[in-house]
């Protein structure tokens, strides 16, 4: 099982843009030095993230590192431009020598569709479509196409051409059986992000994903990749410290937003559970709740979502290399796996 990382890039209050900038290359700098192997960067348009546009941010990063996967966690497909996201995501590829991916997802966030004058009633119908161009364009230099909420292709080269063959294309899953059956229908690779509840409620979305592949009938293995929010510090008391008002704070300002009841010291220390997906703590109390994860989906990939909220850049960069340096190797000798270059 491959570890990486997962940022949203959060904005606060005592940090400018510009800063946050640097700061996140820093994290993927560091990430990439330790072997980690995949740094992922989510896609928003509120003024408490910092990146609307991932491969912008990872080509930066791309410039900088030098054998760490790139991915977006998630590109807003629904709301983006199919031709410009393999053209963006193809420079990132070429620019670091084959390392780019996309995790194409509907997302979380409503903000780009009226910014990009999409209809949210169009949500579910927008991302299939789009999807459907996304891997026509992968698939070959030239493209005829034909759809509703977008001109049609006649015969149309989208350049440039990345490095790697075929420009991996992730699908992201939140909780949405329908997403589960497109990602194993088509035979594409699933992330699947676990950020409320009991881990193993989410196993039947995993088994489902197996057996739509399987009726597929599709000659590769299926991927699967875990995310989950993390935080690693020297101790428990440390990673509560750096961490867990921070967090708290995005998802009671998101619970709010969404009608969700409030979170306290009671839920987040459900989360922090053996039943829940949160890891934070130690390397070593990180590390079993990995390994949790790895009993329970038996991922190729999984992904530590660790800068959430407010969390000083000192006490990140402390927790990549804790989780490169300490919680890696706990991880891989558990599961008896070694730590192997993923994919393309």
């Amino acid at each position: 099982m491959n570890l990486g990382l997962v940022t949203f890039a959060d904005l606060y209050p005592g940090i400018t843009p510009e800063q946050r900038m640097q700061n996140l290359i820093e994290e993927a700098r560091l990430a990439d030095e330790l072997g980690l192997s995949v740094f992922a960067v989510g896609e928003h348009h509120r003024p408490d993230y910092l990146v609307s546009s991932p491969a912008t941010a990872l080509a930066a990063i791309a410039a900088v590192t030098k054998q760490i996967r790139l991915a977006s966690a998630v590109t807003v497909l629904s709301s983006d431009d199919p031709v410009r996201v393999f053209q963006q995501f193809a420079h990132v590829d070429l620019i670091s020598g084959g390392r780019a991916e996309i995790i194409a997802g509907r997302g979380s966030f409503i903000e780009s569709f009226p910014l990009f004058g999409y209809d949210l009633h169009d949500y579910d119908e927008l991302f299939e479509e789009k999807l459907e161009l996304l891997l026509a364009i992968r698939d070959q230099e030239r493209v005829t196409w034909n759809g509703k909420h977008r001109a049609p292709l006649e015969d149309a080269g989208v350049w440039p051409r990345p490095v790697q063959e075929q420009l991996p294309v992730w699908v992201a899953v939140g909780g949405s059986p329908e997403s589960v059956v497109r990602a194993g229908r088509l035979g594409l690779p699933l992330a699947l992000a676990i950020i409320g509840g009991q881990t193993a409620r989410f196993a039947p979305f995993v088994e489902l994903y197996r057996r739509v592949w399987s009726e597929a009938g599709h000659e590769r293995q299926p991927r699967i990749a875990i995310n989950t929010h993390a935080f690693v510090a020297d101790s428990r008391k440390d990673a509560d410290r750096a961490f867990a008002s921070g967090y708290l704070g995005v998802m009671n300002r998101i619970g709010r937003e969404r009608g969700w009841p409030a979170s306290g010291r009671a839920e987040y220390e459900a989360l922090a559970g053996p039943a829940g997906p949160l890891a934070v703590g130690s390397p070593e109390d990180v590390a079993a709740q990995i390994v949790r994860v790895h009993e329970l989906f038996r991922p190729e990939r999984y992904l530590a979502h660790l800068s959430i909220g407010a969390v000083e850049h000192r006490d990140v960069m402390r927790a990549i290399e804790l989780f490169g340096t300490k919680v890696a190797p706990l991880v891989h000798a558990a599961v008896a796996e070694p730590v192997v270059t993923p994919a393309a």
